[in-house]
């Protein structure tokens, strides 16, 4: 149900930079060149708590090609009491090499430089570093709520209205289950890489992120440097989904060429990826939903519990899901943390919201199977008409739409709501639904447009592709605003010298970026006369969203989606299969079809693994992961994966000027949640923990 437009937005185009991408002609955080080049190696510790009682560098300066090797005695220092652009304050372990602590297993506690990245990863793995070792706690369970504080985040870490326990007393149904997510990561395929040089007394750092004005702003304030000395470039970055923020090799890379005065190049590997990039916390949630015998909600409770390091708090919303989604006369809902001797974790692809679904939906199905009552009709009955918790409007909401599509296209109305009936030869078959929401938000942002005197035309603007199509969006946007062909416009972009601009990050960048575009573009286009000569230097006009996006009305405003689930269930081995998978989002302006499909189906893939494969596990021993690579750490591969169709609804906004709305992270929203409910439809068994492995499923005679 793609919707018919003219012009270039909401056309398929393939990426303008594709042919570059795939011809190698795309040069990476680590593929490009430098004179003088050296290469640091980041060392982490081998124990989970304790001091650094020596490091003996003495054999490793002595062998070939090592320039240095900084640790907490001889490093620079650097100022970590600051509060930073997204409005808190820096993880500890990017002040790095500041004092003799290990907040964690894998804290780093050294970077040896050499010639070459073979001498320097050498002569990392003999450093020798000792240490007084202390006992560590890594073991998180939903026990540990007696040890939790609430964390507000990017939202309150409570929120409470109406009188819960009597609406649970009062409720004909009442459905009170836990379930958990275990930790999982974002390996994107680039690993995180960066480059810093002095260059005229500025500070210049060639990166792999997902915002350069973040970067910046947060190493100007990490080493006390005014912010216009520092440039920080990104120009391509092979997927992001939350990682790519602030880490130890940009901080490395910056402390080494600050000693050797030559350029440095830190690169961690995949192993080292697994502590110090970040991943999504394990979470314990509880949701007690009460409703009438027709299945109207009385009381909805969604608690979660998620765990941080022991130096820095952060939060995993995973109760934020319930407040858009469904109302009821009480709604409580919690987010709370407990500290351990982990490392930090940190936003990952859908942040609360993918666990959260997982528990809220999953809930939302057992309701309606006691309720004796469709899954799509039991959330048609509990609509709401204005936000369940902030009693704002909603910009827009065709959650319904969503459901209503797409029950027609998979065949929703012929399913036996009976569990455990259907099969296919040996397997077991099922189908499933889950509901989808991920806020629509918007940040300032400023760009500039150039006619240039050749008749093109260059957009500047500080975005970040870390492969979603961004540059390509941008392109169509700009084109429209300008009323010129594609081939008209070049987008510049990644360069923290373009100026201020929303991070790639909260499915918020292209709607802001586009925003910033369409103003600039639409400016330069009235104030060009027909036929003017433009001079050689082109003409700018810029613009700045700040006071646009500011006077925006306050509303609810979120993306939504249905998510459907065939699976088969092999009793006898317990492996589960999904078969085909449908998701129909509301998703705004839908730029350009091809890409935005893509990043919906790349979510709902994602969503697979979650529900079928994914699992970190802690060694308590160690306080180290078991299998810290991309071979232990099980991902959905080509075969796990069905045919996958997503589409959308018509979603207007007419508030928005742009009427764009973010897809990065709604298409793994609610995906996990649909292939469970449709387990649960194969087997009659319901699965609360995920992974829903072979042996789960082997095991489970009754609710696992």
């Amino acid at each position: 149900m793609t919707t018919s437009t003219q012009g270039s937005v909401g056309t398929a185009h393939t990426r303008v930079e594709g042919r570059d991408k795939v011809t190698g002609a795309a040069r990476y955080a680590a593929e490009i060149p430098f004179a003088e080049l050296a290469h640091g190696w980041l060392v982490l510790s081998t124990v989970a708590r304790g001091r650094i009682r020596s490091v003996d560098t003495e054999p490793v300066l002595a062998m070939p090609g090592v320039l240095t090797v900084l640790h907490h005695h001889n490093a620079p220092r650097v100022d970590s009491d600051y509060i930073g652009l997204l409005g808190a304050r820096p993880d500890p372990t990017v002040a790095l090499f500041q004092n003799d602590r290990v907040a964690h297993m894998g804290w780093p506690v050294a970077l040896v430089v050499a010639e070459t990245s073979e001498q320097a990863r050498e002569a990392a793995e003999a450093l020798v570093v000792t240490y007084d070792e202390e006992p560590h706690d890594v073991a998180f369970s939903a026990e540990r709520q007696t040890e939790a504080y609430p964390v507000d985040g990017h939202a309150p870490g409570v929120m409470v209205k109406g009188d819960l326990e009597a609406q649970l007393a009062s409720s004909a149904v009442v459905v009170d289950a836990e379930y958990t997510t275990p930790e999982e990561h974002h390996n994107p395929m680039e690993p995180h890489a960066a480059t810093a040089l002095w260059e005229g007394g500025r500070l210049e750092v060639v990166d792999s992120n997902q915002g350069t004005i973040w970067v910046a702003g947060e190493l100007a304030n990490l080493f006390s440097l005014d912010p216009a000395s520092v440039r920080v470039r990104s120009e391509h970055v092979g997927g992001g989904f939350g990682s790519k923020g602030v880490r130890a090799h940009q901080v490395a890379a910056v402390m080494a060429a600050t000693v050797l005065q030559r350029p440095v190049r830190v690169v961690m590997t995949r192993r080292q990826m697994f502590s110090l990039a970040g991943y999504r916390s394990p979470t314990a949630q509880r949701v007690r939903l009460g409703a009438d015998a027709d299945g109207r909600l009385r009381a909805l409770e969604h608690q979660s519990l998620n765990m941080t390091s022991s130096v820095h708090e952060f939060v995993e919303p995973s109760a934020a899901a319930s407040r858009a989604m469904y109302d009821a006369d009480a709604h409580h809902t919690a987010n709370r943390i407990v500290r351990l001797d982990v490392p930090t974790p940190t936003w990952m692809r859908a942040p609360g919201e993918a666990p959260g679904s997982f528990a809220l939906e999953s809930a939302f199905d057992e309701l309606a199977e006691r309720c004796g009552i469709d899954p799509i009709e039991l959330r048609v009955r509990n609509e709401p008409a204005v936000g369940p918790v902030s009693g704002l409007p909603f910009s827009s909401r065709n959650l319904i739409a969503c459901f209503r599509e797409g029950a027609r296209r998979f065949g929703w109305s012929d399913r036996d709501p009976r569990p455990g009936v259907r099969r296919d030869g040996r397997w077991l078959l099922g189908t499933g639904t889950a509901a989808a929401s991920f806020p629509a938000g918007a940040m300032p942002s400023t760009a500039a447009v150039t006619a240039e005197a050749d008749g093109t035309f260059t957009v500047g603007i500080n975005a970040a592709d870390i492969g979603t199509g961004a540059r390509t969006a941008l392109t169509l946007v700009a084109a429209d605003a300008l009323g010129v062909p594609t081939d008209r416009v070049r987008v510049r972009l990644g360069d923290s010298d373009l100026g201020p601009a929303m991070i790639a990050g909260g499915s918020m960048g292209t709607r802001s970026w586009a925003w910033a575009v369409t103003a600039a573009a639409e400016e330069l286009r009235q104030s060009l006369a027909p036929g003017a000569d433009i001079p050689p230097e082109g003409i700018t006009v810029r613009s700045n969203t700040a006071e646009a996006v500011g006077a925006l009305a306050q509303k609810e405003r979120h993306s939504f989606g249905a998510q459907f689930a065939e699976v088969a269930v092999d009793p006898a081995t317990g492996e589960v299969r999904v078969r085909r998978m449908l998701g129909i989002f509301a998703a705004g302006r839908i730029v350009n079809p091809l890409t935005a499909r893509n990043q919906l189906v790349g979510g709902m893939i994602w969503g697979i693994s979650m529900a079928l494969h994914e699992e970190a596990v802690r060694d308590r021993a160690t306080g180290g992961l078991y299998g810290a690579d991309l071979a232990g750490y099980h991902v959905a591969a080509h075969a796990d994966i069905p045919h996958i169709e997503a589409d959308w609804v018509d979603d207007p906004d007419p508030d928005d000027p742009v009427g764009i709305k973010g897809i990065g992270e709604i298409g793994i929203v609610g995906a996990a949640a649909a292939v469970a409910n449709a387990v649960w439809h194969a087997t009659g068994v319901r699965h609360r923990r995920l992974p829903i492995r072979p042996d789960r499923v082997l095991m489970a005679d009754g609710d696992a």
